[in-house]
């Protein structure tokens, strides 16, 4: 079984109410079980939601503290996107999932840099989020679409 972003598999969970079908990746992992996530509405963020970014890091340092997750009106949710990382972490384990497909550019399910290990995975550039930074620490395979 693997995880894999909510919204990559057609759930309406993203910020804008929308989602990020990937018809590809559908394609592609039909065969086996998957377990959509979505950590920020997990951790009690509603859809739709004011978009939100890291400042001050990157998700690594939300985690230790030395970072914030901001809406765009300045609103503090930091600590609903921590939330949404260890229940997501908490339901993996419970599947003993160790294989996450995510969103790329996404404060939640980013990663920062190409992890060739899916024939769809791409390297966003964009920060690591908070939710790909707390499963890369506890040792699951994190790869971004």
């Amino acid at each position: 079984m693997i995880g894999v972003s909510a919204c990559l598999i057609g759930c309406n969970c993203r910020y804008d109410g929308k989602n990020k079908k990937n018809r590809e990746l559908i394609k592609l992992i039909k065969f086996e079980n998957i377990f959509p996530v979505c950590p920020e509405t997990s951790g009690g963020l509603s859809v739709p939601r004011e978009p939100a970014s890291i400042t001050g890091g990157d998700g690594f340092d939300v985690l230790d503290g030395n970072a914030k997750v901001t809406g765009i009106s300045g609103s503090d949710k930091t600590d609903a996107f921590i939330k949404g990382a260890y229940i997501t972490l908490k339901h993996l384990r419970i599947h003993d999932i160790k294989h996450c497909v995510l969103k790329a550019k996404s404060p939640s399910c980013g990663i920062a840099k190409k992890m060739p290990l899916h024939p769809l995975a791409n390297g966003s550039g964009e920060l690591t989020g908070v939710t790909a930074a707390l499963l890369m620490r506890r040792g699951i395979i994190v790869e971004n679409i």
